[in-house]
């Protein structure tokens, strides 16, 4: 049980940052490096495609993660 708690205590953060990456790719592919920018840069719409690409993977393969990390514990 405290295996379960642990997991989900560690993959929130991790969801909610890939889902916020899928929803609004624009605003969290430069997240953290604004400031190495005098203005907002121009995105292509490949790079926001490939963004949310990421995000889904991302988010599957944490979910198989999870699943199996759950199974094995039962």
């Amino acid at each position: 049980m405290f295996t379960l708690i642990l997991a989900c205590i560690l993959f929130s953060p991790l969801y909610l940052f890939l889902i916020l990456q899928l929803k609004y790719p624009e605003e969290t592919i430069f997240w953290g490096e604004r400031w190495m920018y005098n203005e907002d840069p121009k995105l292509s719409d490949e790079g926001i495609k490939y963004t949310k690409i990421k995000a889904i993977i991302g988010i599957v393969i944490l979910t198989m993660i999870f699943l199996i990390w759950f199974l094995k514990e039962l």
